[in-house]
């Protein structure tokens, strides 16, 4: 790939450029295009800024302004650092620092017709498995919202996740992607591609960490395709430093009968953002968007999500919540569309916020866009403070007014925990929220 001639934020152009020879799948011809086509947009584009509808609330100056490094120092990580953080009863794929780590990864066989390994060997063994997903990035017109970050995350991609789950297949046992983020001030361009095709099933936690690297950049693209009647239950667990820039996207596209569960959790980053695109793209079709956010002190967190409904009878449901303290700032920003076509479609929409502290502040904006005539939608925003009359409950009960408040801001969020459906995983989340409201341990039973 040719140097650009200037440099652009987040990176030297002619440091990007001799990185570019380092990237798995630089002797493919068509990939060295498409990273080249991917690099000239975002020389174009650049990246959003508040004059951008969707980044209004937003200020990624920070990021802009900031130099990252572009390769990761040698991986060092123990694995005796990485086995408290693994889920139990799931396979396990670790990358650190952007780049797949076998020697951390805890594999179980998978049933004959699923693959599960990583973007990186699959563009060195069988890059035509890629292709065709790959070229088809830029030229997806819904993907406007992070599409500046999404063009750089092509143009850098090193590696990241590559799940097949062929027709009719299942796996009993969900997929942990963790990603452990080591080195101090490393941009890491991730892309994680997972494909069912009919009739298959799969959970798959996607789940981000940081290990010895106060600040760093994550900047992480998912793509999820489902065929005709496939199940997939997919968990976006952000935990990382508080110092940390996390910007991700994640597209789904929906054929028929398909079903998809997509749960995103933010607890850590300075600045963190998560659009969720999805497309109900036949007859039948169904998602469910769920999230939680917690914030404190002075994080910035953004949960852009757009749900459309191309096709008649899909249906999709969406509940957000937010727990805000501090001076953190959120961002909620839901659009729902129902196209022409779609007739009776179905679709909810909620987002609930708790401010915990007078300097807090939330911006929620749910949409909806209806050019059907024969359908069932619902939106609804709230923003608020704890009650009092329940605070006042519990104090005669014997709690003081700071447990009291913890364990109510407790259930609040919890409520968005007992929606997961893998064990393990919801015991962790809970373990999250409790690590931010001390005081629920000594207040509950």
């Amino acid at each position: 790939m040719n140097a650009l001639t200037k440099d652009l934020p987040l990176f030297a152009a002619d440091e990007f450029a001799r990185m570019q020879a380092t990237l798995p799948g630089h002797h493919l011809s068509w990939l060295q295009s498409l990273r080249a086509a991917a690099l000239q947009r975002f020389a174009s584009s650049g990246l959003p800024t508040l004059r951008d509808e969707d980044w209004k609330y937003t200020n990624v100056a920070a990021i802009a302004a900031a130099h990252f490094l572009l390769e990761p120092a040698a991986a060092t990580t123990a694995a005796g650092r990485i086995e408290p953080l693994a889920l139990d009863d799931a396979q396990l794929l670790v990358f650190v620092d952007g780049r797949y780590a076998p020697t951390l990864s805890r594999r179980v066989d998978s049933p004959p017709g699923i693959f599960v390994g990583s973007v990186a060997a699959v563009l060195d063994g069988a890059p035509g498995l890629l292709q065709e997903r790959l070229q088809a990035v830029l030229d997806r017109p819904r993907n406007r919202q992070s599409a500046g970050f999404a063009a750089i995350n092509l143009a850098g991609m090193a590696d990241g996740a590559y799940i097949h789950l062929g027709e009719g297949t299942t796996l009993a046992s969900p997929i942990h992607l963790l990603f452990v983020a080591s080195t101090p001030a490393l941009a890491t361009h991730t892309r994680n591609v997972l494909v069912a095709e009919q009739d298959s099933r799969a959970s798959v936690v996607e789940h981000h960490v940081t290990l010895d690297a106060p600040s760093y950049f994550t900047n992480v693209v998912t793509d999820i395709m489902l065929g005709r009647g496939a199940r997939m239950a997919h968990y976006k667990v952000q935990d990382e430093s508080r110092h940390a820039f996390h910007i991700a996207a994640i597209y789904a596209e929906l054929a028929g009968e398909a079903q998809l569960h997509c749960a995103a959790f933010a607890f850590g980053g300075r600045l963190s953002r998560t659009d969720v695109e999805v497309g109900l793209e036949a007859t039948g079709a169904e998602c469910t968007l769920d999230g939680l956010y917690l914030s404190d002190g002075t994080q910035h967190t953004d949960q852009h999500t757009r749900i459309d409904h191309y096709r008649p009878q899909g249906s999709s449901r969406e509940f957000y919540k937010g727990v805000l303290s501090g001076a953190s700032r959120a961002v909620f920003n839901g659009k729902v569309i129902v196209h022409r076509d779609a007739q009776q479609s179905d679709a909810a929409q909620a987002n609930r916020n708790l401010l915990l502290s007078e300097h807090a502040e939330v911006d929620t904006k749910p949409q909806l866009e209806i050019w059907a005539d024969d359908v069932k939608c619902s939106h609804a925003a709230t923003v608020g403070q704890l009650d009092a009359e329940q605070i006042f409950y519990l104090r005669t009960r014997g709690m003081d007014d700071a447990a009291a408040r913890a364990l109510l801001t407790w259930a609040f969020a919890n409520e968005m925990v007992e929606r997961v459906s893998l064990n393990a995983l919801r015991e962790r989340l809970d373990g999250l929220v409790r690590g931010r409201l001390p005081q629920v341990l000594e207040a509950m039973p």
